[in-house]
């Protein structure tokens, strides 16, 4: 039974080091993805096989009425170790300057809104994202890659199109996330104002790939604010949020998750071979 044991031990320790470095990989791979938020995985001991339980003196089995017996500690073998969490880690990710006037980057806590518009469920279709690579499409509408509306307090984000009187000359966004265009005949005017959506709990939200973050009600969601009010982040014009990967770490754990694989493996070699041992001894 013991040598069972220790097979399954080694089992159990290839599966979460297996899972360690497939985050790890993750993370590595992820390390120039715009406004992505690294993992880390966390492991636990699983249950043990309890060959004797611990007793207390006082309760104790010595003769006489007294009490006054001998304690015993318990006996346990373990049966290897699991996955205990996968949590994000959403620290701020260092800002690169770009200069394109619809790149935003978010200094602080909080997230940009953004909606599909084909997604006729409202709930299913409102995305989060860190990720502040957009652009103005046909419409005048600021847009994700994907085509999702970037929200302000007024609804969609949208902008005067090319040809309209009087012209638009250009857009700026503030710090607090003020849209505030520019026209031709030297008037300027704020249509409208970028909100930012934070969490209670930020790892209840879901990775739906495309830097996208979707599952809003588990996370505990706060209602939507205007940037720089109730303790959210400042928008900045012309950067993007990067990576908050630290490759010096992630080298490191991978280094750390390679060598306990490899032990577990050897638990598992070592265990055949004693079994082999045991098989042969009668020959």
């Amino acid at each position: 039974m013991a040598l069972l044991n220790s097979f399954n031990s080694g089992v159990a320790g290839i599966k979460t080091f297996s899972k360690s470095l497939e985050v790890i990989g993750d993370n590595i791979a992820n390390v120039n993805s715009t406004g992505f938020k690294g993992s880390r995985v966390t492991n636990q001991d699983n249950f043990s096989l309890t060959m004797r339980q611990s007793t207390s003196s006082a309760a104790g089995g010595g003769g006489g009425g007294g009490g006054g017996g001998i304690g015993n500690n318990a006996m346990q073998v373990g049966t290897g170790s699991s996955v205990a969490a996968i949590n994000q880690q959403f620290t701020q990710g260092a800002l690169s300057t770009t200069g394109s006037p619809s790149d935003l980057g978010i200094t602080g806590s909080g997230f940009f809104v953004v909606i599909d518009p084909s997604n006729t469920d409202a709930t299913a279709g409102t995305y989060v994202t860190r990720a502040g690579n957009f652009y103005v499409d046909d419409q005048g509408f600021l847009v994700t890659n994907q085509g999702y509306r970037v929200q302000g307090d007024g609804g969609d984000i949208q902008l005067s199109l090319k040809g309209s009187n009087p012209q638009m000359l250009s857009y700026a966004i503030s710090k607090t996330g003020e849209v505030k265009e520019y026209y031709s005949d030297g008037t300027s005017q704020v249509v409208n104002k970028i909100v930012l959506q934070d969490f209670q709990n930020p790892n209840g939200l879901m990775r739906a790939g495309d830097n996208l973050f979707t599952n809003l009600e588990a996370a505990g969601p706060i209602a939507p604010a205007q940037a720089g009010t109730n303790g959210l982040g400042q928008v900045i014009q012309g950067t993007l949020e990067l990576s908050n990967v630290d490759l010096t770490q992630q080298f490191s754990d991978l280094i750390v998750a390679q060598r306990a694989f490899q032990a577990n493996s050897r638990v598992i070699t070592v265990s055949d071979s004693v079994m082999d041992e045991i098989v042969n001894l009668k020959r």
